[in-house]
Order: structure tokens, then C-alpha cells, then sequence
């Protein structure tokens, strides 16, 4: 083992992915704790660009699988490639982020390297005395939280839900070395070809990477009261959320939902109107850096996680503070 610290650097189309420079935070992290380098499996088709980037958000090394097989994202010949950076270099820690990527790429390269994998951590830390890696994750619902450790195959892999991690400030002037890994896909793994790609019509929401989120829950009432939560959103400059039970319900979209079986925010604000506060929902939203409540239940236990709260009908409160931001900015 050469005890090094890896991270996937997720990129699509070209384009490095936010979560790939907040893995690098969470494994300079690491690495640092052990003593030892941070590498960054790069994987695709001229891509050798990015390593700078990765270089000035904390990796030391990047492992570069380049090839024009590789220029889309496929399964097997991507898992091929994986596996081959792990073989060759034996990294003590392998990191992936809990995309739709990594979530299909990290089971595969568990099972054809014979390693445990941790799935959907909101954690990462060194156990001091037995330097193995801590994975922690929800479990029974979100309403415990599991440490786990893998103490006798290697690597030590986990996969990290993006906008947990928090990435470091670039420093552009660090320098790295690039490592390339030779490449030949395995036989039947060019059994599947990319024939076209058909890009979804409606606005992607990226909500992992929104610095303002205004969310929506069973107290909004129906689709018609998230025209009072778009209207803050708008007026803010952020993004819509919701919960389980408003996008269950049907009133806004599932790429919308925040929550253990949603997706993982941490926005400078979130904004929770009408939302009960669910171990579920915490579990999605609790690295936000300031939560405002709006609930008319003074009880709610969203009042209990919150910096701000305000105790009042959602639908007299969102209008009223929406026209107040818009009268800020006239």
C-alpha cells in the first residue's frame, strides 16, 4: 500500500463538477491526518486541463486516464478504468461522490477489487488511534447516525453526498505532478455505444451548488402556494426547493427535493416555509450556514434547528417579505 489518499474527480461534457473540488476538501483533509498525498483520478478525453484546477484546490497528484473511449461517461469502461488506477498505484483511501455517477461507478469498482464501500456519507475522519478511516452516514431513517470502518480489505472506499463537503480556497499557484495510466478497455466493455444525447427541456436545478435555497413543504397547501415560495426565490436570486411530502403530492418537481432521499444543500441561506422539520429534511439541509423557519406551529421542530424563526401563516408571511426585498432593490 502506498497509503495515498484518493479522490474521483467527477467531470461531464468537459467540465469539472463542484463536487469533485469539495471531495479535494474533505481528502486534503484526510491526507493530511495520515501524513500522506492526495490523488485525483481524472478519467476521460482531454481532460488534461483540469489538473490544474484540481492542483489548486488541494490534490498533490492526479491520475490521469485519458483516451478517447472515455470521452463520455459509460459504466464498464469507466469502472475498467478505475480499477486499474487503484490497481496500479494501491491507495490506502478511494472517495467518490454520491451522484448518479458515482453511485453506479463505486459498487462496480468495490466488487471487481474485493473492498467494502460506505454509501451516502455526510462525514469523513481519521480515527486517531487506529488511523482508519470513519465513514459516518444516516441510518434507521435519519434518526441515528453510523460510524463505520473497514479495518482489513483496502482500499477504504466511501461515496460522499455532495454539498457536504466544503471545498479549500484555490491557491493557484500550487503545483502538482500528473501521473497517466495506461488504458485498454476490457473485452464487452464497448457493448454499449452512446448513440445521441437529448438534453432535458426545462432548466436543470442545481441545488448542491445554490448560495440561497427557499424551500417549500405540506404547509404551502398546493402548487399554487409555490407561486408565493418562486416569488421569494426570484426575488432573492435562489433556488426552489421542497419536501418529500410536496413533491410526493405532486407540487413541484422531484429535482427540486431536498432530504436523506433528496439532495444534500448547503447554501449561505435556506429559507423553510410551511416545512415541519422531518429528521428526513434535516438530514438534507443541516450544513446550510443560516436557516430562517416560517411555520405557524410554534411547535414544529423546525424552530429548533433554525438561526430565524418567524411564527406565522406562510402565505401572508413569504408575500410580505418578498415585497420587502423588491422594495430594497428599487
Amino acid at each position: 500500500m502506498t497509503g495515498e489518499v484518493f479522490i474521483y474527480a467527477e467531470q461531464r461534457e468537459g467540465v469539472l463538477k463542484k463536487v469533485a473540488l469539495e471531495l479535494l476538501g474533505a481528502g486534503r483533509r484526510l491526507a493530511n491526518d495520515l501524513g500522506v498525498p492526495l490523488g485525483a483520478i481524472l478519467i476521460g478525453h482531454g481532460v488534461k486541463g483540469m489538473a490544474q484546477d484540481l492542483f489548486a484546490y488541494g490534490a498533490d497528484k492526479v491520475y490521469l486516464v485519458d483516451a478517447p473511449e472515455l470521452e463520455h461517461f459509460l459504466t464498464l469502461p469507466y469502472t475498467t478504468a478505475t480499477v486499474k488506477a487503484i490497481k496500479d498505484f494501491s491507495p490506502e483511501i478511494v472517495v467518490f461522490p454520491a451522484t448518479h455517477i458515482g453511485r453506479d461507478l463505486a459498487p462496480r469498482v468495490a466488487q471487481r477489487i474485493y473492498t467494502g464501500l460506505t454509501a451516502d456519507c455526510t462525514g469523513l475522519d481519521i480515527d486517531p488511534e487506529s488511523k482508519l478511516l470513519v465513514s459516518t452516514r444516516p441510518t434507521f431513517g435519519g434518526s441515528l447516525m453510523a460510524q463505520i470502518m473497514c479495518p482489513t480489505k483496502r482500499p477504504q472506499m466511501s461515496t460522499c453526498r455532495p454539498g457536504v463537503m466544503r471545498p479549500l480556497e484555490p491557491d493557484r499557484s500550487r503545483k502538482g505532478r500528473i501521473v497517466k495510466v495506461d488504458f485498454k478497455p476490457a473485452p464487452g466493455d464497448m457493448a454499449v455505444k452512446l448513440l445521441e444525447m437529448v438534453k432535458e427541456a426545462h432548466r436543470k436545478v442545481d441545488l448542491e451548488a445554490a448560495k440561497i435555497i427557499v424551500s417549500g413543504g405540506r404547509g404551502v397547501g398546493g402548487a399554487a402556494g409555490f407561486e408565493k415560495i418562486r416569488a421569494l426565490a426570484e426575488a432573492l436570486g435562489g433556488e426552489v426547493g421542497g419536501s418529500r411530502v410536496a413533491v410526493d403530492s405532486g407540487w413541484i418537481d422531484h429535482d427540486h427535493q431536498v432530504g436523506q432521499t433528496g439532495k444534500t444543500v448547503a447554501p449561505e441561506l435556506y429559507i423553510a416555509c410551511g416545512i415541519s422539520g422531518s429528521v428526513q429534511h434535516r438530514a438534507g439541509m443541516m450544513g446550510s450556514t443560516v436557516i430562517v423557519a416560517i411555520n405557524k406551529d410554534p411547535q414544529a421542530t423546525i424552530h429548533s434547528v433554525a438561526d430565524y424563526s418567524i411564527v406565522g401563516d406562510l402565505h401572508e408571511v413569504v408575500p410580505a417579505l418578498t415585497a420587502a426585498i423588491k422594495a430594497m432593490q428599487d
